[in-house]
């Protein structure tokens, strides 16, 4: 029997979240998108396309002026 290995996960906080693109603009994988959907703010926020494809190097949150997005990997475990 074989185990699918653990996937990192990208979170995003929609309420801190102001649409600026640079974690979009940073993802070397290019999963994270601009969508269409507002916060309560009025932002459009981002959306991560297959978070398979992430490779868990942190550029995203590294870049985030809001904090907004972070990324959790199997090594680093909320």
């Amino acid at each position: 029997m074989t185990t699918k290995p653990k996937q990192n996960l990208v979170h995003i906080n929609d309420l801190r979240c102001k649409g600026c693109d640079f974690c979009v603009e940073f993802c070397p994988q290019h999963i994270i998108y601009q969508s269409l959907e507002t916060n309560p703010k009025g932002y459009q926020v981002v959306r991560v396309t297959d978070m398979d494809q992430c490779t868990g190097c942190d550029n995203c949150a590294r870049v985030c002026p809001e904090f907004a997005i972070w990324v959790e990997t199997p090594d680093n475990k909320l």
